[in-house]
Formats: structure tokens, C-alpha cells, sequence
């Protein structure tokens, strides 16, 4: 199937209020340009206006714009400067009486007109078909053809527009950032019909318009799969980081019916990494989201489903059945149950914190927003692998990069060659031994104090960029009375339910706990929510791999 900026055809649009001049019009201009040009026409410059808005979000290009002049309520001078708003870009004509020259040669200033003709335009191949020639000839050297792709528009210091724009970016969809304050912003929102005080605006790459839309019906709009094809699988893999991925591959690979779901992205904290040089079989480093797309696309070769944003919210025992609910109600079951929901980042508990999250502190969003953190000063806070790599990230763009650590080294908590690379920066700063006391600010991020643990003094900083990566704690609430948990919320599995040997309470089989089996059979963990795992990309898609190995022991034994 062609790409649709193959198929597309650039439009030419003509709007006069006498029904017959306008079919006579269109008619001539179908005559001429019909096979490589889509005539629309329009009897009123509103509908006209109407019509340019709707092909605005569908991401269709105009090339020229013919307006009679005389036209009531809005003449053809309003209609034409109104449209400069919609396609900037678009050859402007006005059709005239002789009468009207005057208003036309006005018109050059009010619109920037490039012609105007006079009635009648009898004959085209004289009058009217030459002048245009000329203007698409002009349009086309300015090539305007643009691909199709989801467009968004927001707000620089909405935490919802960052969250939209981290949640495309993370699931590898292609899309466009327009500022609500920029001129091409503002064409979108008024081309939609939207107030900018409903933000953010998405405008799908089939030009659905979705106002302030939840991840579910995004990622539905995007072309992300969200329902599930069975009610029954094999496996159920609960989380798409790299164990969920990796389960999600072995398990497909060899036959079991697998469904992974993530209620965000795949990849986990993962995913979201500029660069991981420390996993085998990439010499020079491979980004999170490389990795993530590759797994991803493996998984689905083998017949994995993903199912993305959609919310587990419980795990229920019927039988030899395992099902999961969803936020909405709905559910699933199979057979046997992989949770790899893996951790999220700790927030930083401070005052006023809270408040501008989104709004210039993020949580694993280096990714996403180092485009605008472009010489700009950017504090990072933590001293481990994640704070590591986003600080090398963002100091190719940014003018500094402080890395705020509580600790007294970061050889403690990061890898060695991270410590290099922080070390070689010239524009990175580590400060030891400091938190972040308080964030300021009106609206947005402004600055930050920080406290000096050693001293206890004081230090205020401007400040408009915060990133965060001080731990992580395990996304398992949902599983409170099902699972054994540790006292962090970590899952506890195998050797590890029963240090002393014995049966752990309620296991009813005769055989103990497989090595990622948790305290309810046939339900297995891997990755970073298992109490005591590594916490290491590596070892998550090998635990990934190992579940699928145990899930396949305990069907044959059920």
C-alpha cells in the first residue's frame, strides 16, 4: 500500500456565492488540474473556511485559494485573509468585476495577494489556466509536502502535554510538537475549534482531533493495540520491560499463547535510557528505546500480543485459572502468570516539589524534554546509573548539567565507566553531599534551594530543569493480600518465601516453589519487582526467559 503522502492530492480551493459561477469554476479547474489536483469548492467563505480547517487536520496541503470577491457576509478579502491563518503558504486569487479592481489592488497589501482576475475568465486556456499554472509551478518549488503524522499541541509547562509527549515518544509514534504560543500552534487550535485553555490537542495522523484525551484512547487513536484479541492465554505477562519483553519473545517463540500487557510503554525505566553500554552483545551502546524496539518487534514476530495502556488492577485464583482485571472492569485469564511490572522512580519528597512536576521536574523524561533543555542550565539529582546517563545526555545540549548527589562519591551507587564519562564532561558539575530542600516558582519551575548535608547551609539557584532519579520502589499495591511482598513491596519468590525450607502459608502443592514461582502457584515474577533481583537490563531478560522455562514445567505437571 503507498505511503499516504503518495496518494494524497494537493487541493485547490474556490468559493463564490452564485451557485452556477461556482460550478462553472470548479468545472474548468477539474477540466485542467482534476488528475493530479483535489478541486474542493464552497459557496460561502464560512463553509469555504470550514472546509480549510477540516483539511488542516487531516494533514492535507492547499495550494491555491480562488475567492470572488463580492460575496455577502464575508467578501472575498475577509475569506482570503482569514485562510492566510489556516495555509499560509497557499496562492492567493481573487476574482473580480471590473469594477472591483480597486479593492483587489488593495487587497496586495491586506493578504499579500499573488493575482486577481477579472469576470468572465472565458477562455481558461487563455485567462485563467496560464495564472495558475504559474502559482502551483511557485507553490511546488516551495515543497510543501509534508508526511503524514500525529501533531500536538500544548503548553511548554503542562505536566499533561509532557505526559502526552512522553507517552508517543516511549511507544516509538511519530509526532510533532507545536507550542500553543507559536503561530502554527495556533492555527491548529483554532482550525480544531479548541480554547487553549484545553490542552493538550491531538491531532491523530487521519486527522482525528483528541481534546485532553486519556493514554487508553490515544493509544487506541494511534494505531497502539488496547483490546484483547482471546479471553484465554497460556501466559499472561504483566508488565513490557525488559523481563515482560523477554518472557514475552521466549514465551511466543515456543508455542504458548502469550498476551503481555503495559499500562504505559514497554521498555520499563529501561526504555527510557540515552545509552546502556554495559549489555552484552553491543560494543558500543545501544539506547533504551533501540532495544525496546527491537524486543518489541521480536516479540510480535513470534506471535506475542501487547496490549499497551491498559491498567491491571487485580490478580484473581479461580481453579486452575489465573485472571486479571483491568481498571475498567474488564479481564482476562490463562493458564499461568508472569508479573514483571518492574519499579517506578521515587518522588523526591520536598516542598514544592509536588507542585511542578511536568512543569520543569521530571521523573525519567531526559529523553523527551533535552531538546528544550538546550542551553539552558539543568540540575540532575541522584548518584546511580539512571542519574549517570541522563547527565551525559543532556550535557550535549544543555550549558551545564549539576548533578546533585547525596552521597559522598558517586563511586558508591554508579558504574565506573558512568564516573568516567561524568568526570571527562567538561560541562558537568557533581555536587556531593547535597538534596534539594524546596522548588519555587509561578506556574512553572523557577528555582530550587539546596542544603549542603555536611554544613546544613542554604543555597538558592535558579532553576527551570529538574530531573530526578533517586531509586525506585516496586509498582505491586494492587497485589496486597495475594502475593508475598517484603517490607518495600519487592515480591518475594522461590527460596526466598521460605528462608527456613518449609512450605510457605497456603501452598497446597506437594513439590516447593519453582525459583521465580510466587506464593500462589503458576503465578512466577522477574525482573525488578522481584525482592533481591540484580536491577540490571541483563539479568531481567534472562529471569524473562528462566519464567518461561518454569511456566512451561508447572503446565506440564497441572
Amino acid at each position: 500500500m503507498p505511503e499516504p503522502s503518495a496518494v494524497t492530492r494537493t487541493v485547490i480551493l474556490t468559493v463564490d456565492d452564485d451557485p452556477g459561477v461556482s460550478r462553472a469554476v470548479a468545472r474548468d479547474l477539474r477540466r485542467r488540474y482534476g488528475a493530479d489536483h483535489r478541486i474542493v469548492r464552497a459557496e460561502s467563505g464560512e463553509t469555504a473556511l470550514e472546509a480549510l480547517r477540516e483539511l488542516k487536520l487531516r494533514g492535507d496541503q492547499v495550494a491555491v485559494l480562488l475567492a470572488d470577491y463580492r460575496m455577502p457576509q464575508m467578501n472575498g478579502i475577509e475569506f482570503l485573509e482569514q485562510a492566510l491563518d489556516v495555509f499560509p503558504a497557499a496562492r492567493r486569487v481573487l476574482l473580480t468585476a471590473y469594477a472591483d479592481t480597486g479593492a483587489a489592488i488593495d487587497a496586495i497589501n491586506v493578504v499579500d495577494l499573488d493575482h486577481y482576475l477579472l469576470k468572465p475568465w472565458d477562455p481558461p486556456e487563455e485567462k485563467l489556466y496560464p495564472v495558475l499554472d504559474e502559482l502551483l509551478e511557485s507553490w511546488r518549488h516551495a515543497d510543501h509536502r509534508t508526511v503524514a503524522t500525529t501533531k500536538v499541541v500544548g503548553h511548554r509547562w503542562s505536566a499533561r502535554c509532557s505526559e502526552v509527549r512522553e507517552f508517543l515518544a516511549r511507544n516509538q509514534v511519530p509526532y510533532r510538537w507545536y507550542s500553543s504560543d507559536e503561530p502554527e500552534g495556533r492555527r491548529l487550535l483554532a482550525a480544531a475549534g479548541v480554547d487553549a485553555l484545553r490542552l493538550p490537542l491531538v491531532i491523530t495522523a487521519d486527522g482525528t482531533t483528541l481534546v485532553e484525551p486519556p493514554d487508553q484512547e490515544l493509544a487506541a487513536r494511534v494505531g497502539l493495540a488496547t483490546t484483547p484479541a482471546a479471553d484465554f492465554y497460556d501466559l499472561i505477562v504483566i508488565g513490557g520491560g525488559p523481563a515482560g519483553l523477554g518472557a514475552a519473545v521466549y514465551g511466543a517463540s515456543e508455542g504458548l499463547r502469550t498476551v503481555l500487557v503495559e499500562r504505559s510503554a514497554t521498555g520499563g525505566q529501561a526504555g527510557q535510557s540515552s545509552r546502556i553500554e554495559n549489555y552484552l552483545g553491543f560494543p558500543d551502546g545501544v539506547s533504551g528505546s533501540q532495544l525496546t524496539d527491537r524486543a518489541r518487534r521480536q516479540a510480535t514476530r513470534f506471535g506475542a500480543e501487547i496490549l499497551t495502556a491498559r491498567e491491571v488492577t487485580a490478580l484473581e485464583v479461580t481453579g486452575a485459572a489465573r485472571s486479571v482485571r483491568f481498571s475498567d472492569g474488564s479481564a482476562i485469564a490463562a493458564h499461568s502468570v508472569l508479573l514483571a511490572t518492574g519499579v517506578s522512580y521515587r518522588q523526591l519528597d520536598a516542598p514544592g516539589v509536588a507542585d511542578f512536576t511536568g512543569r520543569g521536574v521530571y521523573y525519567g523524561s531526559a529523553l523527551t524534554e533535552a531538546a528544550a533543555c538546550q542551553d539552558h542550565d539543568v540540575y540532575v539529582v541522584g548518584g546511580a546509573n539512571s542519574a549517570g546517563q541522563a547527565a551525559v545526555y543532556l550535557s550535549r545540549s544543555a550549558q551545564s548539567v549539576t548533578l546533585l548527589v547525596r552521597g559522598a562519591s558517586l563511586a558508591a551507587s554508579m558504574s565506573h565507566y558512568l564516573v568516567q564519562q561524568v568526570q571527562d564532561a567538561p560541562n558537568i558539575s557533581v555536587r556531593t553531599g547535597t538534596v534539594v530542600e524546596s522548588a519555587h516558582g509561578t506556574g512553572h519551575l523557577e528555582g530550587i534551594t539546596l542544603r549542603d548535608t555536611g554544613t546544613d547551609r542554604t543555597e538558592r539557584v535558579d532553576a527551570q530543569w529538574l530531573f530526578v532519579f533517586i531509586g525506585a520502589a516496586p509498582l505491586t499495591d494492587w497485589l496486597d493480600g495475594t502475593v508475598a511482598r517484603d517490607a518495600r513491596g519487592f515480591i518475594l519468590a522461590g527460596p526466598d518465601l521460605s528462608p527456613d525450607g518449609t512450605p510457605p502459608t497456603g501452598w497446597e502443592l506437594d513439590r516447593p516453589p519453582y525459583h521465580l514461582e510466587t506464593a500462589v502457584p503458576g503465578v512466577f515474577v522477574a525482573g525488578d519487582a522481584r525482592a533481591e533481583s540484580a536491577k540490571r537490563v541483563a539479568s531481567a531478560v534472562g529471569e524473562g526467559a528462566m519464567a518461561v522455562m518454569l511456566v512451561h514445567r508447572y503446565l506440564e505437571q497441572s
